[in-house]
């Protein structure tokens, strides 16, 4: 299921056996909420290379229901993507203000959008719900706290997260899919090792890190994330949730994580932000109008072998979709030469020495 291959201090590199494949880790996911990349085809996102994506199993419930995804022949067929899918149970949507009625011991009430009326998503819907997706991870519902919540209600969602990933084990029929825990806990360290002894004790394929880079600072999100990964057996997939800053991934492998997903890079390409080595260049920029270089040097993804930064800069302002496309390309290759990068420097036991050089460079 996972085996570690290389190791430097506590980063790893490993590879991942899923149902559709073996991923190397470590893996950095974009997110297909609705069954796709935004403003990309699988064939785009292929040539990226990235390996595997997340989608939302909550969202796609709602629409176009997991039985239909189902009848499809499953996740992999329905968005032609022969990689990994991950999908979320959707906790966090089902949980915002936009869905949330109430959070009971029972699941999460929230009403659907498209007929108005309240329903439960339990623990054991979102696993029947993730198995009927057919995705080769599916992430248990978790009960995830703000970080700005009193300690005494963030632990009651740590208990409440306990009782649901027992329930889902419980549930859990599909052999095939890969079913992975979550811990929780906020900023505090009492409860991220308590929360994090507990998920690692109930036999889940992979770990989830859930409740973090949600607001909290930088300090607090690694004190949390130092106060779980020495409770979390080695030879177990670790992934930290809805992280997606390079900085913050290097900083994350060096300490033993090995998945990563977040919004962030595809976010940030349809706003003009490119992401290079040097670092974070906001594209809108009059200086670049009449720049004839390709938007990174040295880059190999479709958009800088076949583009320049005028062009770019043109299709900004003037709205054209391709513009959020080639960015999207342009970031998402970054992401994963970054990840290449990084596996590298751990085979070659250089990790350390290349995350100083990064963090120097990267503005």
């Amino acid at each position: 299921m996972f085996k570690v291959l290389f190791e430097d201090g506590d980063a790893r590199v490993g590879e991942l056996t899923l149902r559709s494949g073996v991923v190397k880790t470590p893996f950095f996911m974009p997110v297909s909420t609705k069954g796709s990349v935004k403003n990309l085809s699988p064939e785009q996102l292929r040539e990226t290379g990235i390996e595997c994506v997340i989608a939302n199993s909550f969202v796609l419930s709602l629409r176009p229901g997991s039985e239909l995804i189902k009848s499809h022949g499953g996740i992999h067929k329905f968005m032609n993507w022969d990689g990994g899918v991950f999908t979320d149970s959707g906790g966090f949507q089902a949980g915002s203000k936009d869905f949330l009625e109430e959070i009971t011991d029972d699941g999460i009430v929230f009403k659907n959008p498209y007929t108005g009326k309240k329903e439960l998503l339990s623990p054991e819907d979102a696993v029947r719900i993730q198995e009927e997706i057919g995705s080769d991870v599916a992430m248990v519902l978790d009960d995830m706290p703000s970080p700005l919540w009193p300690k005494k209600k963030i632990e009651v969602s740590v208990e409440r997260t306990h009782a649901w990933a027992k329930r889902s084990i419980a549930a859990k029929k599909d052999n095939k899919q890969l079913l992975f825990g979550i811990s929780q806990g906020g900023t505090h360290k009492d409860l991220r090792e308590r929360s994090a002894k507990t998920i690692n004790s109930l036999g889940f394929d992979g770990l989830g890190i859930g409740g973090l880079a949600i607001g909290e600072t930088k300090k607090n999100m690694f004190a949390a994330l130092d106060a779980t990964l020495p409770f979390y057996d080695k030879d177990r997939v670790r992934y930290m949730m809805g992280l997606g800053s390079p900085l913050d991934i290097v900083d994350a492998v060096s300490r033993g994580v090995d998945c990563f997903d977040s919004v962030l890079p595809t976010k940030s390409a349809r706003r003009g932000t490119i992401f290079t080595f040097g670092g974070v260049v906001h594209y809108k920029n009059n200086k670049y109008s009449k720049d004839f270089a390709p938007l990174e040097e040295g880059c190999d993804c479709y958009t800088c072998k076949n583009y320049t930064k005028a062009y770019f800069v043109h299709l900004l302002r003037v709205h054209e979709n391709l513009g959020l496309t080639l960015a999207t390309i342009h970031n998402l290759r970054f992401m994963q030469r970054l990840i290449e990068k990084i596996r590298d420097s751990i085979k070659q036991k250089k990790l350390f020495e290349f995350r100083d050089e990064f963090k120097k460079n990267y503005k």
